[in-house]
């Protein structure tokens, strides 16, 4: 039976007695007393992407963006009892789901993936023969990772997300036509980097088989490809590519540290990652020209395809579950993606193509490290406003994957419950 929600649904979430008679939209969503969320498990080739669709209080703010901003100040308590123990594991993510007022109908430009979205401001656009029509956001959603990340935009979470809500009928389907053996439908959700348009194919059982979206413009770091960072405790210099896909990233060829990417490895992959993360973020900083996102937050090995494989390139990307300590080595870790990443794919196509290797239409098969895949294409040339009004190359990518759902369940917390925020126990976690 599909669930649906009701705008303005609202949990079991006790507001402290501070709170009490204070204004609605601007009153802090207080550490709760008692906690019951409506939650979609799913997993978008290989990384699970947990999707809360029911039992959230009223946050303030008119956009995904605001809200993200106030949770992370407010409600970070959301991403501790989802993600965190007894509740979660290091590679979870979250998401919250949020309805949204309705809007006017908008269209957008056809490309070569058949997808489009609203960018900020281009210095270039080239207008298509056709407009898909796309219908407006009925729904935005804030994106949580650990270490208190709140991405802009994430790849394998919108995927998840466009998956959950189609198949549960919280998003209608679009009717099979006679004849054919999929339905394609379009809509948009909106992400805090904005909105982002999507197409998504399913077959006769209702299966979404394939959901393509169009990223916000990806671009490289002024400056910032071949930097080179000087990597403590014995590690030395690595040269990386600074290269925003919707979070930051710092992009390594791993056969510079003759590290192979595949599963066993995985210990060191995590321990080289998270230190030339930490090293990158310390030398070379970086921020978002058009909002207040500083990076690198999360970075990418890069290796060749296994022989095997239709993948053009194979990634590992490593994500923080902790907070690194030069002091101490049990810090230096963190977790891989077990998905072949989106904005980490837009990121690291940007530099393809900023390095002249990638063209616009040219496909981008690229392999996780379980061997699955996400399909990338850049559609678009753009720019974006950098430092004193000057605009910098930027471009724009569509990427494309399956998700599947894991579990409908609801993950609550009870008054009496130790734990209320949940934990994090150093054998399996950075601290």
């Amino acid at each position: 039976m599909p669930w649906t929600l009701a705008a303005g649904e609202a949990g079991e979430v006790d507001a402290s007695s501070d709170n009490e008679g204070a204004d609605q939209q601007t009153a802090p969503v207080s550490t709760p007393g008692s906690i019951d969320l409506k939650v979609i498990d799913t997993h978008a080739a290989g990384e699970p992407a947990r999707v809360v669709v029911g039992g959230l209080p009223d946050i303030p703010g008119t956009s995904m963006a605001e809200k993200r901003l106030y949770i992370m100040e407010h409600a970070d308590y959301f991403r501790k009892i989802l993600l965190q123990e007894p509740r979660g594991y290091p590679c979870q993510n979250a998401c919250l789901v949020f309805p949204l007022e309705p809007k006017p109908v908008e269209s957008a430009p056809a490309d070569s993936e058949k997808v489009s979205g609203p960018m900020p401001p281009p210095q270039k656009r080239v207008k298509a023969a056709s407009t898909p029509v796309f219908s407006p956001a009925a729904f935005g959603f804030v994106i949580m990772e650990h270490a208190k990340v709140y991405p802009m935009m994430s790849g394998h979470n919108c995927i998840g997300v466009a998956t959950a809500l189609l198949e549960t009928g919280m998003i209608p389907l679009a009717p099979l036509q006679p004849g054919q053996e999929s339905a394609l439908t379009r809509f948009t959700l909106e992400a805090p980097a904005g909105d982002i348009h999507i197409e998504a194919r399913s077959n006769k059982r209702g299966k979404v088989f394939d959901v393509l979206i169009r990223n916000t413009p990806s671009f490289v770091a002024p400056g910032g490809l071949e930097v080179a960072v000087d990597v403590p405790h014995g590690v030395g210099k690595v040269n990386v590519d600074l290269a925003f896909g919707g979070m930051w990233y710092c992009i390594v060829d791993a056969a510079q540290l003759d590290l192979e990417l595949v599963p066993s490895n995985g210990k060191e992959i995590c321990r080289l990652g998270e230190m030339i993360k930490v090293a990158c973020q310390e030398q070379h900083p970086v921020k978002h020209p058009s909002f207040d996102y500083l990076g690198p937050d999360i970075m990418v090995f890069r290796g060749p395809p296994d022989p095997e494989s239709q993948a053009h390139a194979k990634n590992a990307v490593v994500m923080s579950n902790g907070k690194l300590s030069w002091e101490k080595p049990s810090t230096w870790t963190g977790m891989i993606d077990r998905s072949p990443c989106g904005t980490g794919t837009c990121a690291v196509m940007a530099t393809l193509w900023a390095k002249g290797k990638l063209k616009i239409g040219e496909p981008f098969v690229h392999a996780s490290i379980l061997g699955t895949t996400f399909t990338g294409r850049l559609v678009e040339e753009t720019g974006v406003i950098w430092a004193k009004g000057e605009s910098i190359p930027a471009v724009v990518a569509t990427i494309s994957g399956q998700a599947w759902i894991t579990q409908h369940c609801r993950v609550v917390m009870d008054p009496s419950d130790p734990f209320p925020e949940g934990f994090t126990l150093g054998d399996i976690w950075a601290s």
